[in-house]
């Protein structure tokens, strides 16, 4: 699952929101009980954007960076939240923190999904220029994930444009890979959506913020919006 930095802020629309992430956990207890294997990639948006280190004039790098590290603070609050739960969890960084949390190491990611514990993988690809959606198609990839989940905060899929903005937007129940990039829809990047393709791994953006939602996904039950094939 995909889950960004803006469904963990919620209303409050930038931190850390305590009661949101509780939330989600306990819908994430849920699936777990279910003998689902969940494997999460935060997005770290409501702590970080590259977009505001650029505009203070900041090397795309560093501010990239500073984005990874905001990633780690969320998966360590999801972490506590579901052990809370009892729920058995592990982060894994792509940036080297010993002290806090397990290296990222794709067999060992493997063997902690066997044994029933939720995977959340933070500090990105380690890597600049490449964002969380990225990431999570990356990981889906070498986990053999059998879909990608992308949690929105207040959006039930995806538009022909922002539904927030504009009135007209006409949503969309399937798709394919090749039609977020032939239509340019804002919805994961273009590395993300060829990696997908590629590996032919399933999508599903939808709600988050709808009690339920993340069961109802899993169940196969119709909501949001599926993506799929080339």
């Amino acid at each position: 699952m995909k889950l960004s930095g803006e469904a963990l802020a919620g209303d409050k629309g930038s931190g850390i929101n305590p009661p949101v992430i509780k939330t989600v956990a306990e819908e994430l207890k849920e699936v777990h009980d279910m003998g689902v294997q969940i494997a999460i990639v935060c997005g770290g948006g409501n702590m970080w954007r590259g977009e505001t280190g650029e505009q203070m004039g900041m090397e795309r790098v560093q501010a990239d960076y500073i984005g990874m590290l905001a990633t780690v603070m969320n998966a360590l609050a999801l972490q506590d939240s579901l052990e809370t739960l009892g729920v058995p969890t592990r982060v894994q960084t792509a940036i080297e923190m010993r002290q806090i949390a397990e290296p990222y190491i794709r067999r060992k990611a493997v063997r902690h999904l066997e044994k029933n514990r939720i995977v959340i993988f933070a500090a990105g690809t380690g890597s600049p220029y490449f964002s969380t959606d990225t990431t999570a198609a990356l990981r889906a990839a070498e986990i053999n994930a059998d879909a990608i989940l992308m949690a929105k905060n207040g959006v039930d899929g995806i538009y022909s444009a922002d539904p927030n903005k504009d009135t007209s937007a006409v949503k969309y129940e399937k798709l394919t890979h090749m039609d977020i990039i032939d239509k340019g829809l804002n919805v994961m990047d273009t590395t993300a959506s060829s990696l997908s393709m590629e590996n032919n791994i399933p999508l599903v953006v939808f709600n988050l913020n709808q009690p339920g939602n993340i069961k109802k996904v899993v169940e196969g039950q119709n909501i949001g919006t599926t993506v799929r094939g080339k």
